[in-house]
């Protein structure tokens, strides 16, 4: 345990990109921890770094490790994490726990905002958000991610919420708490795996300057909290709604069954939909969190160009 309590520790690149006014790019690492098996997590936490680093960023994935929080992690770490066994899922709510306890822990969309923010970076990738569980009128399912997008000013860019959540009341949960979503080129909001969910999108922006300039506005106005900016995967890699659809539901009733609950819930859908669907929704989500990290660049990129 550490003895003395560090808000957060830059990695070398990003301190060195920080000073130097390079754009960055925030990156979680609960899809290394929770999201893929071993080795596709590595792979991909390493193509996503690339991706960001092609469209002219600087990433920075952010994990605790050890008690502290590190903005920006060297593959060594990445690969540690990869394998690891027992690392705490952290949001707001125990973000802080493991800085004061010397725990390791993947941080969600709501941990990897408040570091971001806190290390004065402004644009964030992820595969998708958090959101209102399906039944989460009834059970008060709803993911911290929500709240955190309405308080923090942190542009996430995602393929929407994941389709395993009520997207509906996702959007209206959004609505409510005054958080934009925008439609990146796209006048329907995806649905993760699915290009279509049935919803038309609330805003569409077709280029990384525009949502910039959007951002810019909003910070004039003294407008608070993040925005969401949801990427449609590629119609190559995008699987149809309705195959979608069945793969959840039959998920559901596993977990249903199995008695999972809390934030066990969603690694166990996503990995029993992988194995529904043979695959196939892993090499969905790897290629749409690389084009998810690709726009995410870009609009820090179109930031810093201010």
């Amino acid at each position: 345990m550490p003895a003395e309590i560090q808000p957060f520790a830059l990695s070398p690149r990003v301190e060195a990109a920080k000073a130097a006014g390079r754009p960055l790019v925030a990156l979680e690492s609960t899809i290394v921890t929770h999201g893929m098996p071993h080795p596709q997590n590595l792979r991909t936490a390493l193509t996503v770094e690339a991706a960001v680093r092609a469209a002219g960023a600087e990433p920075a994935t952010i994990a605790v490790i050890d008690g502290v929080l590190r903005v920006g992690l060297e593959e060594s770490e990445l690969a540690a994490l990869a394998e690891a066994t027992g690392v705490l899922k952290l949001s707001r709510a125990d973000l802080a726990f493991a800085t004061a306890f010397g725990r390791t822990g993947s941080t969600t969309v709501a941990a990897t905002m408040i570091a971001a923010r806190a290390a004065g970076i402004g644009v964030f990738a992820t595969g998708g958000i958090g959101g209102v569980h399906r039944g989460g009128a009834t059970s008060l399912d709803v993911s911290a991610d929500l709240e955190e997008l309405a308080r923090t000013d942190v542009i996430v860019v995602s393929a929407g919420a994941k389709a395993i959540l009520d997207i509906g009341l996702t959007l209206e949960y959004l609505e409510t708490m005054g958080v934009p979503v925008v439609a990146y080129g796209s006048d329907e909001l995806p649905a993760f795996w699915s290009r279509e969910s049935g919803h038309a999108a609330p805003l569409r922006l077709d280029r990384a300057e525009e949502i910039a300039r959007f951002q810019r506005a909003r910070a004039a106005l003294g407008i608070e909290g993040g925005m969401l900016v949801a990427n449609p995967l590629s119609a190559e890699h995008a699987i149809p709604r309705a195959t979608i659809e069945g793969w959840i539901d039959r998920a559901l009733a596993d977990a249903s069954a199995a008695g999972v609950m809390g934030k066990a819930v969603t690694p166990f859908l996503l990995g029993r939909i992988v194995e529904l669907s043979e695959g196939r929704s892993l090499e969905a989500n790897i290629a749409l969190i690389a084009a998810n990290a690709k726009l995410a660049a870009e609009i820090a990129v179109a930031l810093a160009r201010a």
